[in-house]
Formats: structure tokens, sequence, C-alpha cells
């Protein structure tokens, strides 16, 4: 029974998913641990405001140059690689590993010199010492690149072979070495040991995965040269680089503007944010990766059916699961708010207007859901270029947006350009898809939304009056109160939706339950539409 329930897991794209999001629930609730234990300690604050800002130019360099640009070049041509030659494509993942590695630390070493410049430019609304604080993390926290950049080679040949639960895992870890930071490290050094914490959660997100890839084969050699595939690389690496950088500079942007708000805008920003994230990467990220190689594959044989049902079928599960979240987040901001940061130094003022922002970006949770698995059809045919263009495209409205909205509403404004620029940007993909695949189903796609919808509705209005009716029974005034009153409140969302989306013959639901049954009660069988 063990071993047939692994092997579904580990063979088709829905027990890929289905281990990557089980993990990574594990690793975003340690991520709210996390957050919860920096809130209470510090609140939405000038040290918070402080350590989020010292992220920006770490981020700036390795999500630019390694987190989407790698992957979405190197996982497609590995793969090709792979099946024709496992002693070449670990080749080429060690001259991407070496030559990387490299990279990264003449960037981090330009950075770590250059920091007082950039820190002006990221965080202008600082004090003097608000902002020798944030230099000084930022160049501890550079260090951290390096070990990522290699962690996320790994994490590329592992994806590539579909050994998901490694990759998953250790994101946990990195959240286990701030948590330490915090700790441990704050105590001893104070604020800079929560830079620390980052570099040690760093490590570790790469030493836990440095086993299993050595299992399947690899090992590290220092190989400094070009070959086809590497220039090949390269060149699909470009385009992606371009338009992740434009992400990074919005990011820099919305935190310079936030630095000339009110201080704490920026912790709550980044909390409402990582709040938001949680579901996004459980649904929508996690189908994303579970699907990319299964679209690289069908891609490098010509099977455009077989990409096109894979791509429906997985687009139709992320809005199924994402946007009934999306509401109940919106019906129940506040509780959420106040339950995960809600302790310590984070007052009332700081859960309001964390809310208030966790509901604006609720608001575009189907489009951050779905955008990932987008840009990943683009990439599984080698085309990075168009989400770059349409991605570029959306930073442009978000910066022009955020200019205007956060003066009048403060954080709420840049809350509301994020969210209205994912939409266009989600939109934008879909259409150009659509446009060069054919037909997706179109019909019965629209025809799935809107019942989604409605069955989305029925949960926020079954949330939302199971809160007006425990507001009258349980202490609102306690931590248990407002959880029994959460709690309570999605469980019947939740119940509501399922019941219409059985009523309306959503197919998910048979999907749901036929998954169970290949698990527990059947032989494992792959069906084309789940490989």
């Amino acid at each position: 029974m063990v071993h047939k329930i692994w092997h579904k897991l580990v063979s088709t794209v829905t027990g890929g998913a289905v281990l990557i999001a089980f993990f990574s629930i594990l690793s975003k609730l340690a991520g709210l641990l996390r957050d919860r234990l920096l809130a209470s300690q510090f609140g939405a604050d000038a040290i918070l405001d402080i350590y989020y800002a010292s992220f920006r130019l770490p981020d700036l360099i390795f999500n630019t140059l390694v987190l989407g640009a790698l992957s979405a070049a190197f996982i497609p041509v590995f793969v090709r690689l792979w099946s024709q030659n496992k002693d070449a494509a670990y080749e080429l993942a060690n001259i991407i590993l070496t030559k990387l590695t490299g990279a990264l630390v003449v960037l981090a070493g330009v950075g770590i010199v250059a920091a007082p410049w950039i820190v002006r430019l990221i965080a202008p609304g600082f004090d003097d010492a608000s902002q020798q604080t944030t230099i000084v993390l930022t160049r501890i926290m550079l260090l951290s690149i390096i070990f990522f950049g290699i962690s996320n080679v790994l994490s590329g040949i592992l994806n590539s072979v579909r050994d998901f639960v490694p990759y998953a895992i250790a994101p946990i870890f990195y959240n286990i070495g701030i948590i330490v930071g915090l700790f441990w490290f704050y105590p001893m050094w104070g604020v800079q040991g929560l830079a620390y914490g980052v570099v040690l959660g760093s490590i570790l997100h790469l030493l836990i995965q440095w086993p299993s890839v050595n299992k399947h084969g690899w090992r590290w050699k220092w190989l400094w040269r070009s070959t086809t595939e590497v220039n090949k690389i390269v060149r699909l690496m470009i385009p992606r680089t371009i338009g992740l950088a434009a992400n990074q500079v919005n990011q820099v942007v919305i935190t310079s503007i936030a630095s000339t708000l009110t201080v704490g805008s920026i912790a709550i920003f980044n909390l409402a944010n990582n709040l938001q994230h949680f579901p996004v990467s459980i649904f929508g990220l996690s189908l994303a990766i579970a699907a990319f190689p299964a679209f690289s594959q069908a891609w490098s044989t010509q099977n455009m059916d077989a990409f096109r049902g894979s791509f429906t079928l997985t687009f139709r599960k992320i809005l199924f699961l994402i946007i009934p979240v999306a509401i109940l987040i919106l019906v129940l901001r506040a509780q959420i708010v106040r339950l995960v940061l809600g302790a310590g130094s984070f007052d009332w003022q700081d859960t309001y207007y964390t809310a208030q922002v966790l509901g604006i970006f609720a608001i575009s949770l189907f489009a951050q859901g779905t955008i990932p698995l987008l840009a990943r059809s683009f990439y599984a045919f080698e085309d990075t270029k168009t989400p770059v263009i349409i991605g570029v495209g959306a930073v442009v409205v978000n910066l022009i947006l955020s200019f205007w909205l956060a003066p009048i509403w403060g954080v709420i404004g840049l809350a509301a350009a994020f969210s209205f620029a994912n939409i266009l940007n989600m939109l934008a993909l879909l259409i150009v898809l659509r446009e060069k695949i054919g037909d997706i189903d179109d019909k019965q796609l629209i025809r799935g939304i809107v019942h989604i919808c409605l069955s989305s509705l029925a949960a926020g209005l079954t949330a939302y009056a199971l809160l007006h009716v425990l507001a009258a029974i349980v202490d609102m005034q306690t931590f248990m109160g407002i959880a029994i009153q959460a709690v309570v409140a999605f469980v019947g969302g939740i119940g509501a939706y399922l019941m219409v989306a059985y009523v309306l013959g959503l197919p998910e639901i048979k999907i749901a339950s036929n998954f169970y049954r290949q698990i527990f009660k059947k032989p494992v069988v792959n069906t084309v539409n789940d490989k």
C-alpha cells in the first residue's frame, strides 16, 4: 500500500503537486511561525522595515540571475539531454554550477562594496542610523546568494528527474535558519544576528538537497568551458533575466516608496505579501512546478494535444483551489492576521493595516496563482521572451500606479497597484498562449470558471454569516475566541463551496475523488492527462 501510494505521488503531475504542496504547507507554516516571531518581537516598526529592506539587494541579484531565469532555461535543456545521455546532462549541470558560482561570488563582492550607495536608493526615507544598519545587514545577507545559487542548480536537477521531495523540504530548513537567527544569534549579536540567520538558512537549503542529487548519480566537478547546450541556456536566460530584473527593480521601487510612508509600511507590505503567498505557493506554484517537466516532454515530442490537455487540466485545478481560498481570505482577513501575527508588539493598528493590504492582495490571487503555470507553458516552448515582454509591461503599470496611489492611500495604494498589475499580467499571458497553441477547450473552461466563481461566492457568504453569528457567542478578546470564529467560518465556507461545486457538476470534484481511489483502492494506472 505504501509503495503504491508513493509510486502514484512521484509518477504523476497531480502526485508531484501533492508532494510539493504538502511540504510547501510545512514550509509556509514554518514561514508563518517565523513572521509571527518577528512581528511579536518587533511589531510593524523600524527594525522590521530595516530587516525587509536589507533583502532587496540580495534578492535583486539572486532572483534575477538564478531563481527564475536559470530554472526556466536550464530544466528544458537538461531534460532533453538527460533523455539522451545522463553523463552529458550532469556535465552540463557542473558547467552551469561552476560559472554561476563564480558570477555570484563576484556580484556579492561588488554588492558588499557598493552597499552604501545602493541602500540610499532602496530606502531614501530612512534616517542615517537606519540606513547604516541596513547597509550592515545587506552585506551579511549577500553571502547567502552564493549558497542559494548552488542549491537552486541542484533543485533544477531534482525537478528534472521528478524527485520533488528534497526540493520541497529545503525551504523548511531555510526558515529554521532564520528562526535560529532570531532566538540565538539576535541575543548574541543584536540585529546583525537576524542577517546571520538568513545565511544559515541558505546553507541548510543547500545541504538538505545535496545527498539526493548524489543519489541520482551527480558528482561535483569544477568545469569551466562552453558547449552548445551552455550557450543555449545563456541565450534562453537573457530575456528571462531582463524580465526578472524588471520585477526586482519593481520590488526595490516599492520598498523605496514605502520607506517614505509611515514607519512600518515596509513591514506591513511584506508581512501581508508573505501571508497571501501561502496559497499561491501551495496551489499555484506546486502544480506549475509539477507540470513543467510534462510540458517540456510534450513539446520535445511535438505532442500538442498532450500539451493542451495537460495545461487545461492544470489551469482548472489551480483556479478550483485558489479562487475559493481567495474569497475566504478576503472575508477572514482580520482574523487571519490577528491569529498569525497578533502577538507581543504587533498591536491592533498593525493588524488593521496588514489586514487591509492582505484583502487587496486576495483580489488578485487567481492571477498570481496561474501566472507560474502560464509562464512555464512558454518556457516549455523555449520561449522566454513573451513572458518577459508581458511581465515588463505589468511592472511599468505597477510602478506608475504605485507612484500615483501611495501618496493617496499609503501602503494600501501599493497593494492595489500590485494586484491590478498581476491581473493584467495573467490575462495578457493567457490571451497570447491561447493564440499560440489554439483551442484550450474554451467553452468548458469558461463554464468551469463561472461555476467555480458561483461556488466560491457561496463559500464567502456562508463564512461571512458564520462570522457574525459566532461573534455574539465567543469571546472576541481572546486568541481562542478568534480562532474558533475563524476556523468554523472557514470550514463552513469550504463545506458550502464543495456542496455547490458538486451540485453544479464541477469535474474537479470527480478528479479529486478518482485520485483518492487510484491511491487507496485501485492499482496505479497513469492516464495521459495525469502524466
